[in-house]
């Protein structure tokens, strides 16, 4: 590590002529604000590095902002980041996030300095509210020592039972919002809703006000779909809310509709025309339909939206939402000198600590299980690789040439290749080896998941040749994101395969009770057969949607990973319905689980297990809040105990 040590400041200041190379301490010219007094602290810590080098504490640094006042930003070139990844986020296809894994996330979102986390749609289910009051319970109310601490926000239907709901799931956390949205566009009104404007007016009035009577003093309004709203219809419903006391507004480009000078344009004219508009805080909601929602956003800001709404990795329905890496860099390059205009100087700023971005991307990408591309901006695999040879001539020179950012201020600590110290990582490799590469590759894990993934690491390192790279040891952590409580483990496995013979699986598993079971099962091929007596034993009724795999890399020893997405059958034991937060429809979740292993058999067992054991965790939990499964799941199927005389032969 000396050898970041000694350049990490050097690295996040170079620049060129025309451009500067971001660093943090660009916005510490902000004043420190008073800290809002706060019942009930618990104190976290400034700073979350144990280095004791003054170059690596200044990248920790949390970042200065404004005394938070729901309706109000004392400083007027403040810009409040949102985020959504836990509830819009987690709705895109095949997201299913565990409330353990949400409860990371939130931590990980506040070390990264958000203002508010929308924590979920508390309505759609039980395990939904638990999670959304677990967080505002533990994240809502681990206040850090600089004062800051993370609103907590449930969303909601404009109708009294699911603000309610929302409240009771929030009201714990220090700074508790609720957001409530009715749909505003002609269409969505007539075909979605079959309601009158006025009668959508009223509904949102009261929604409103209902919130406010359960004693909530921070209420965000949607009107769904304002991008193809008519605006003096806006002009009208918002200005109703205002009055009934909502403190933020948040527009909606919600399928990704408007062209950014269009989008900047609508908020100019909220501004001007809405009553009461300078009593509230504007916010934007971009979807990233036609790859706008960065751009979008960034041209609220510019015409004064002081609340952007995004996720990490830009996750979210269809083709996503704005990524909140793209905004914030964004705003901390250009923040200075590109928005002048709104209300302020023009010199927009966020708090927002960008050292925690790559490990809460890659914390986001393991648990929902939706790797970024790899020329996605700012946290693909590629955003700072230079293959050409000019690039490489210049990058020698000057990183600045090819570098507007350094991957240092973004948590990716670049050095020379094994760490920096000539460490390659191999079968005696220790446990601090493979810590601090992981470190250096943004991955901050709590000892009990470096355990589990060292323990997976030898392991494989007993098998493959020549050490571990980089690939490998992300493909580690991915098979590790699902290890916590787990239920069943593949303990056992054998396959025959064949042209002339009938593809057969023995799998041996150790369940909850501990006991170990084993099933033999045939199938079309091998991987068929390994699931079909994995079913059995888990007394399991599951369509598998989605089954994908990769080389990790190259060679004939190189590691599989392999993903796969589940979905419970509606007609079996396992069913979990869970409520759309725009559609209002009840639909089936969705688990994922990955896998690594230089058995591609293996690697595809223990992907499937990992998916499996999320349906089943979660099953519990329902079961524990009061919910009704069927008594024909009950985590153990027709399986024989190690003991027993033979296994149980199943053809499907």
């Amino acid at each position: 590590m000396r050898i970041y040590a000694a350049s990490l400041l050097v690295a996040l200041t170079t620049s060129s002529s025309t451009t500067t190379a971001f660093t943090p301490s660009l916005q510490l010219v902000h004043p420190t604000p008073t800290s809002r007094s706060i019942a009930r602290p618990r104190s976290r810590p400034l700073h979350s590095t144990t280095s004791h080098d003054p170059a690596i504490q200044e990248l920790y640094k949390r970042r200065p902002r404004p005394p938070y006042i729901p309706n109000h930003i004392p400083d007027p070139d403040y810009v409040r980041i949102f985020d959504t990844t836990l509830r819009d986020g987690e709705q895109s296809p095949g997201a299913t996030l565990t409330s353990e894994e949400k409860l990371e996330i939130a931590r990980n979102l506040a070390k990264l300095g958000v203002d508010i986390i929308e924590a979920g749609f508390p309505i759609a289910s039980p395990d939904d509210f638990n999670a959304v009051k677990r967080i505002a319970d533990v994240v809502g109310n681990e206040v850090f020592e600089d004062g800051y601490v993370p609103v907590i926000c449930g969303l909601s239907r404009a109708n009294e039972k699911d603000i309610a709901r929302a409240w009771d799931a929030v009201r714990g956390a220090v700074r508790p919002r609720i957001h409530t949205f009715i749909a505003t566009s002609e269409i969505h009104m007539q075909r979605k809703l079959n309601k009158s404007p006025e009668e959508v007016v009223e509904i949102a009035v009261r929604a409103v006000r209902f919130a406010k009577s359960l004693g909530c003093d921070d209420i965000e309004f949607s009107p769904e779909d304002a991008g193809r709203s008519d605006p003096e219809f806006l002009y009208r419903i918002l200005a109703e809310v205002i009055e009934a006391g909502a403190t933020t507004l948040n527009i909606p480009d919600t399928t990704g509709w408007n062209m950014p000078w269009e989008f900047g344009e609508l908020i100019a004219k909220l501004r001007e025309n809405v009553v009461g508009a300078d009593r509230v805080v504007f916010s934007t909601h971009c979807q990233n339909d036609l790859g706008l929602a960065t751009a979008n956003s960034l041209a609220g800001a510019l015409n004064g939206a002081r609340q952007l709404e995004c996720t990490i990795n830009g996750i979210g329905e269809r083709a996503g939402n704005a990524s909140l890496e793209e905004v914030v860099m964004s705003l901390a390059l250009k923040g200075g000198e590109q928005f002048k205009g709104g209300p302020g100087t023009g010199k927009l700023y966020t708090a927002i600590n960008p050292v925690y971005i790559t490990p809460t991307s890659k914390m986001v990408a393991e648990y929902t299980g939706m790797k970024c591309q790899p020329h996605k901006a700012i946290v693909g695999a590629n955003a700072f690789q230079h293959e050409s040879g000019i690039h490489q001539d210049g990058m020698i020179k000057d990183k600045s040439t090819y570098e507007i950012m350094t991957p240092e201020s973004i948590g990716l600590m670049r050095g020379e290749s094994q760490s920096g110290a000539g460490i390659v990582l191999g079968k005696h490799s220790g446990r601090n080896a493979v810590g601090t590469r992981l470190r250096e590759m943004g991955y901050d894990l709590d000892m009990d998941r470096l355990n589990a993934v060292f323990a997976r690491f030898k392991e494989v390192a007993e098998k493959k040749k020549g050490g571990l790279d980089d690939d490998d040891l992300e493909s580690l952590v991915a098979d590790q994101a699902g290890s916590s409580n787990v239920l069943w483990k593949v303990t056992g496995l054998q396959v025959t395969t064949g042209l002339s013979g009938i593809p057969t699986a023995t799998v041996k598993m150790m369940g909850p009770d501990g006991v170990e079971r084993f099933v033999s099962a045939t199938g079309t091929g091998p991987v068929d057969a390994v699931y079909k007596a994995i079913d059995q034993i888990m007394g399991v009724s599951v369509i598998l949607e989605t089954y994908s795999m990769n080389s990790v890399n190259e060679g004939i020893e190189a590691l599989a990973s392999t993903r796969v997405v589940i979905v419970p059958n509606s007609e079996g034991p396992n069913e979990s319905l869970k409520l759309d937060a725009q559609s209002g429809q009840l639909k089936e979740r969705k688990f994922t689980g990955s896998g690594s292993d230089t058995d591609i058999i293996t690697s595809s067992a223990r992907a499937y297990v990992t998916a499996l054991n999320k349906l089943l965790q979660w099953q519990i939990r329902r079961m524990a809040n009061g919910t009704t499964v069927s008594d024909s799941s009950d985590g153990i199927g027709n399986a024989v105990p190690v003991a027993g005389e033979g296994p149980l032969i199943v053809s499907k």
